[in-house]
């Protein structure tokens, strides 16, 4: 596999430094370097689309952090920058990996793994069909994690996250994904949205009470939108 990727950065010295990084790594291929990202924003095209960019996060005009909310969303993204503590807001936008300057090239190989390993992910993904599938890889605090389907009891919605709630595991596992992109992840069969914010495994639900499915402590509401997908589900499986 060979990745097209951009560099855009305002330093030069940064921006030669990845060039010849890129260069020496044969799984690259660089369609161009950039200054800013405005000018990026104007010169770059479609014609050969860019799977990976490395981007700076502190320039002029625009920042790094701005333009990533413009580009193609399947466009991977590897934040480089001098100050740690924008790396809080590079996992709030999605970014693959965060890379604190001066980056060695063992770091910068690092990050390109990563951004392999991900698109390697997505052509598996393509094809496979859902009931076939065993597992899912999902990216959580900059690591792809692998969680056994047979191990989630329910996903929560929240505003810029889901959690993904596993059995017999104290604590949920958070990934920056929308409920939409992960309901369309998961076989039809196995998992029924039960309210705009939860996705259930239907083989988990055990009790439902007044109008909520119970998960040891927890309720989770049913909406009436989703009901009576979940209702034609519950009398399959009911003594009459």
């Amino acid at each position: 596999m060979q990745l097209n990727c951009v560099i855009i950065d305002d330093e030069p010295l940064a921006l030669e430094l990845l060039r010849c990084y890129v260069e020496k790594t044969p799984v690259l291929k660089l369609l161009g370097t950039y200054p800013s990202a405005v000018q990026a924003m104007h010169e770059m095209t479609e014609q050969e689309p860019v799977q990976l960019m490395f981007l700076d996060i502190q320039m002029p005009g625009l920042s790094g952090l701005e333009f990533s909310k413009l580009i193609n969303p399947q466009t991977r993204i590897v934040f480089t920058t001098a100050f740690e503590q924008y790396a809080i807001d590079s996992y709030k936008v999605n970014a693959l990996d965060y890379l604190l300057k001066p980056i060695s090239y063992a770091d910068f190989l690092q990050a390109v793994n990563k951004a392999i390993a991900w698109f390697e992910l997505q052509t598996n993904h393509t094809n496979v069909s859902h009931p076939n599938k065993d597992y899912i890889y999902v990216k959580s605090d900059y690591k792809l994690v692998q969680i056994p389907l047979n191990k989630i009891l329910y996903i929560e919605g929240l505003k810029d996250y889901i959690k993904i709630h596993l059995e017999d595991e104290p604590k949920a596992i958070l990934s920056l994904l929308s409920m939409k992109s992960m309901e369309e992840s998961l076989p039809a069969d196995r998992f029924i949205r039960v309210h705009r914010s939860y996705i259930v495994q239907k083989s988990k639900i055990k009790v439902i009470d007044r109008g909520r499915i119970v998960f040891n402590k927890e309720y989770i509401p049913i909406s009436d939108s989703y009901k009576q997908e979940l209702l034609s589900y519950i009398n399959e499986h009911s003594i009459q």
